[in-house]
């Protein structure tokens, strides 16, 4: 075994000597977005710093801790905050969470993010649909030798976002009457936010940018589960804003979209777990 995996497995033995508990979607809380925790029905709750080997969150907003409960009757496990590479972690560090999820038993990877948006229509408050994505300067998750317990080494990337999970989506913001944007996401290294020649070359072909989310999204998909995702739109990037950019800025606007994002977030959980069961019926 490689020693990712043994980390992996570790990882998840440290957790299974506290909870039992299997989940059905994996939830995944980016910047500002925690607060949806408040939403679940704990079942029981385990900080990152007390399982053995498992990368810590150092960004403020990001409690680091995993909740174990129920949204309505599906079973989820939650990330209220994700850590970075820019944190200084390998990126096999950043994607561990993410594969740890998958060991536990989720299905399914809800990934969200806060993110600046480069696409003209959009404003600050926007609740992004996540169609695709583009990884910039970030490493690939997958380099190195291939973790054969979890994926192949040569993964489709044709459809990371699942399209039926997308219209569930879809269908949640238009029963809410939420605007929900779709776009292209694209991730960089971060932590200094993008010059605006940056944002000028990016803007041609994605809709919002951020410091995270591809690689999780990557190693998921190499893992075998269905991933969607949803962007919250926190400020116009570099060069489109007259003031300068800050985490602040980030954690206002999510506090302003908060409501929607609840239950948007909330109305797709049911429907997902919904479509799981009709698969398990079949």
């Amino acid at each position: 075994m490689s020693e990712i995996y043994d980390k992996l497995m570790n990882c998840c033995k440290s957790v299974r000597s506290r909870t039992d508990f299997e989940p059905k979607v994996a939830l995944v809380l980016g910047s500002g977005l925690g607060d949806y925790a408040d939403s679940i029905k704990v079942v029981t709750e385990i900080e990152y710093k007390d399982i053995e080997g498992f990368p810590v969150s150092t960004v403020p907003g990001h409690a680091g801790k995993f909740i174990f409960g129920y949204v309505g009757e599906v079973p989820v496990v939650c990330m209220k905050g994700r850590v970075h590479y820019y944190e200084g972690y390998p990126v096999s560090d950043v994607v561990l969470p993410a594969r740890l999820m998958k060991l536990l038993g989720a299905e399914i990877l809800f990934l969200t993010n806060a993110s600046g948006g480069m696409n003209k229509s959009f404003k600050a408050g926007d609740l992004m649909l996540i169609t695709d994505h583009i990884g910039m300067f970030v490493p690939n998750p997958l380099i190195g030798q291939n973790v054969d317990e979890l994926g192949t080494r040569f993964p489709d990337m044709s459809h990371v976002y699942d399209l039926d999970l997308q219209e569930i989506i879809r269908n949640a913001a238009k029963q809410n009457q939420i605007d929900l944007k779709e776009g292209v996401y694209v991730q960089l290294t971060g932590p200094s936010y993008e010059s605006p020649a940056e944002i000028k070359m990016l803007s041609g072909f994605a809709d919002a940018v951020g410091m995270s989310t591809v690689v999780e999204a990557i190693a998921a998909n190499h893992a075998g589960m269905k991933i969607c995702g949803i962007s919250c739109i926190c400020n116009l990037a570099a060069g489109m804003n007259p003031t300068p950019l800050s985490h602040k800025e980030v954690q206002e606007a999510a506090d302003m979209t908060a409501p929607k994002f609840t239950k948007l977030v909330t109305d797709s959980i049911l429907a997902l777990g919904r479509l799981d069961c009709v698969a398990s019926a079949e």
